[in-house]
């Protein structure tokens, strides 16, 4: 009895499985299968065979009307064509039969004339977007200018045609609608009617330039030769298309398919003379027809963004070394095969030894709760009530006599867990290795700008920083800490996420040893002063002319987001990818530029306020155009990272340092000397502190990744700062009419057109490098157009009007001949 209610207690389960698992009915489930057949990838094939076939068949049926029309209408008779299928006794003449004719005699006849070809042409273009996913001609505009060309061409045809044989090209409807338009405003406001309806079109669709035109009639009354705007202004763009998707990088364990390298497509160097003055020879000998070229600013007001990422697609930086590949992870070791774990006798006796060190002084715990990270584990205690936190704060060196341990830290009360933390370290600390960090879907999904990963947290978990966010770092230690493993860290970190159009480093290594492998990834990501053999920087005076270099390409960039009107280059770099700027006013491509100083003391320590002043200035204004700076140094006392220096770097590494002292300079708080060394550190973002266990990176490591990079097609030099003029160090500024720059006429003219007595002014509308545009400055301040050197800010413009300019110029010509 017992198995056979078993038996029909599963049969019963079996029929309600069944139930469940039967398809929905009603008009419910019909409605979801209707949804999933349109969805269907089959259905949307079918759909656009369909109209490929229906276009040629009405292309077939409408040309073979305009030759038998005739005698297919008389064979229907006066009323509707479509009695023609019901009478077997008629024979059509149309080359697709019966359908054919009445097809053609409804749509040419009765409706819309030979405007009804415009159909066969929107169901051509939308079969071969539905089928081929191949979009011809831009789908929305083709729609509606057919549509309005087919009312306003079937009614212009019927008001021309209406008293013709040929009034069967306009069609039924365009008859009854230009006879409307006649009685209702007679026969000339009808025409009338008709070419303003055209002219307005023409001027919503392609805001046709009148005065431009009139001026043309005006200037030239003979036949002008067309030149097309358009085109000529895409040139200008001087981009290419790629049909190849933005590269993204995914980081896997073992090795990746390596991506074959395009071709390098070369564009020829073109004459600017000679696109400034086009000229077009007439075969009759010696007459030469010159054709004012079109003015800059009108051809860019007939074409916007939109049609040019529609002609050539979005701006691409990466185009240029499209066929990069990004380092793999093979590349570095794993150093974590063999994980070491903490065993349970240490935990339980490291417990026991806390629990017993805190009731010696009457101190008692409700709950402990450990978690073990790669070097220290945290032990959580939640205290009874009534004990006061700063007892159990002042035990910190009682507890490591008692665990015996190097480096116990407290940290009373933990931020939002309402818990005191006390740090111990592992007696076998575990190395994180940069593998594992980088292979982190943390880090692979990462969408930070600038994502450095920096190592694991105390409870194993990944810690990804965003550098654009801190905006710079400030790392410090004592000597043999992990400075410069945590350094490298941050470079691999950029190398693996980061295109070389995306990025630049500007290495300073006083050491001359810690970054020299970085040099083989020059053509890269490095940058440099022009004229500069090496990119990593080593002697205190370059170092102090690349930083005032630095602050000009700060100032230079600022000017582009003003003129761009927008406030931090990730908004710049994404209005010129849509190509909303334009290349021609001096708009470009902003990479990201990271200043590395390894070794900020010995700067100090040699140049002084040289670096310090700069340095300063660039922390406080250049994080909004993507110029950020990470300094490390192994003596963090006050003299070397002033106050100026700190209140503009939140964002502060501690390895461990010797002292509470220098805890306290870096990161405004005790616990650096509390660290075990080997990569412990602490993160200061502001508010939290956070304990992390650097990530491992050794020197062959880095070594096959650069080479890996450096071995790969680059850019033909590093990336170039603008050149810097010590002010100080110039020459005698008086006024020699003989050495007067070619440029200093026109040069004079921008400066008092903009009332802005600046190099970089000169360096954008003129494209001279920043040394010529410093002479023609001081030749103009020779001249007394412009003042005396102030500074940061521009220069005062003592000439206010161009007519006052023009008698200088005039003067000075005098003077010179």
């Amino acid at each position: 009895a017992f198995m056979a209610s078993k038996a029909n207690r599963l049969k019963s389960e079996e029929g309600e499985e069944k139930e469940k698992t039967k398809k929905p009915k009603g008009s419910k489930g019909r409605f979801k299968s209707f949804r999933s057949f349109l969805a269907d990838e089959r259905t949307h094939k079918i759909g656009g065979l369909v109209l490929l076939l229906l276009s040629f068949f009405l292309l077939v049926a409408f040309t073979s009307n305009l030759f038998t029309w005739k005698d297919d209408q008389a064979i229907a008779g006066a009323d509707s064509p479509w009695q023609l299928l019901f009478k077997n006794d008629l024979q059509v003449e149309n080359w697709l039969g019966k359908i054919g004719a009445i097809v053609s005699l409804q749509f040419i006849n009765h409706w819309f004339g030979i405007c009804a070809f415009v159909f066969p042409f929107l169901l051509f273009l939308t079969g071969v977007r539905i089928l081929f996913e191949v979009t011809l001609l831009p789908f929305g505009k083709t729609i509606r200018y057919s549509f309005f060309g087919i009312i306003w061409l079937s009614a212009f045809l019927g008001y021309i045609f209406h008293s013709s044989s040929l009034l069967v090209l306009a069609g039924g409807y365009g008859y009854q609608l230009s006879q409307s338009l006649t009685n209702l405003l007679g026969f000339i406001g009808a025409g009338a009617l008709l070419v303003f309806t055209f002219v307005g079109f023409l001027v919503v669709a392609f805001n046709i330039p009148f005065k431009r035109k009139l001026e043309e009639m005006i200037e030239s009354p003979e036949p002008a030769l067309d030149v097309e705007p358009i085109k000529e202004n895409i040139e200008l763009i001087n981009v290419m298309k790629t049909d190849e998707p933005p590269r993204t990088i995914e980081l896997e364990l073992g090795n990746e398919e390596e991506p074959e390298e395009e071709e390098e497509i070369e564009e020829e160097p073109v004459d600017e003379e000679e696109a400034e003055e086009p000229t077009v020879e007439v075969p009759e000998e010696g007459v030469v027809m010159e054709i004012e070229p079109v003015a800059e600013d009108e051809v860019a007001g007939e074409i916007t963004s939109d049609d040019l990422v529609q002609a050539l697609g979005e701006y691409d930086p990466t185009l240029d070394l499209s066929g990069y590949q990004y380092p793999t992870l093979d590349l570095l070791e794993n150093y974590g095969e063999k994980k070491i774990e903490v065993n349970k006798e240490e935990l339980e006796a490291n417990k026991n030894k806390i629990v017993e060190t805190l009731s010696h002084y009457n101190i008692a715990i409700d709950k402990i709760k450990a978690t073990i990270g790669p070097t220290v584990t945290l032990f959580e205690i939640v205290p009874q009530a009534g004990v006061r936190i700063s007892k159990i704060k002042n035990l910190e060196d009682d507890i490591a006599l008692s665990l015996s341990a190097l480096g116990i830290r407290i940290i009373a009360p933990i931020p939002g867990k309402g818990t005191i933390g006390i740090e111990v370290p592992n007696q076998k600390p575990e190395i994180v290795p940069m593998k594992t960090v980088l292979a982190s879907e943390k880090f692979v999904n990462s969408d930070y700008e600038l994502p450095i990963a920096l190592g694991k947290t105390i409870s194993n978990e990944v810690y990804v920083a965003d550098l654009a966010k801190m905006p710079h770092l400030l790392m410090a230690g004592a000597t043999g800490q992990g400075k410069s493993v945590g350094l490298n860290a941050v470079l691999v970190s950029l190398l693996y996420k980061k295109h070389p159009a995306q990025v630049k480093f500007i290495l300073v290594d006083p050491k001359k040893v810690e970054l020299t492998l970085f040099k083989t990834i020059e053509r890269h990501f490095l940058a440099k002063l022009p004229g500069e053999a090496e990119a990593i920087i080593t002697d205190t005076k370059k170092v102090v002319n690349t930083l005032n270099s630095l602050c000009i390409e700060m100032d230079q960039r600022y000017d582009l987001l003003k003129d761009a009107q927008v406030r931090n280059i990730k908004e710049y770099n994404t209005k010129f990818i849509s190509r909303k700027l334009n290349p021609n006013n001096g708009h470009k491509f902003l990479p990201y530029i990271i200043l590395v100083v390894d070794e900020f003391a010995d700067l100090i320590m040699t140049a002084g306020k040289e670096i310090e002043t700069p340095i300063a200035r660039l922390a406080q204004l250049a994080r909004a155009i993507g110029i950020h700076l990470i300094i490390a140094t192994q003596r963090p006392s006050v003299n070397i990272i002033t106050g100026t220096i700190k209140a503009n770097f939140p964002a502060r590494l501690a390895f461990r340092v010797t002292s509470k002292i220098d805890s306290r300079t870096i990161l405004d708080a005790g616990g650096a000397d509390q660290l075990i060394g080997r990569g412990d550190m602490l993160l200061s973002t502001g508010a939290d502190v956070i304990r992390l266990q650097c990530a491992f990176v050794d020197t062959p490591e880095v070594d096959r990744i650069t080479a890996f990079i450096g071995s790969q097609r680059g850019y033909s030099d590093a990336h170039l700062l603008p050149e810097y003029v010590d002010e100080s160090g110039e020459g005698s500024k008086e006024f020699d009419p003989d050495d007067r720059d070619p440029l200093f006429e026109e040069a004079a003219q921008i400066i008092v057109q903009h009332q802005q007595g600046s190099a970089s002014l000169l360096q954008r509308r003129l494209k001279l490098g920043y040394n010529r545009a410093g002479r023609i400055i001081d030749q103009l301040e020779a001249a007394k157009i412009i003042g005396h050197f102030e500074g940061s800010k521009a220069r005062e413009v003592l000439i206010k009007d161009p007519m006052t300019l023009e008698q200088i110029l005039l003067g000075l010509r005098n003077r010179e001949s």
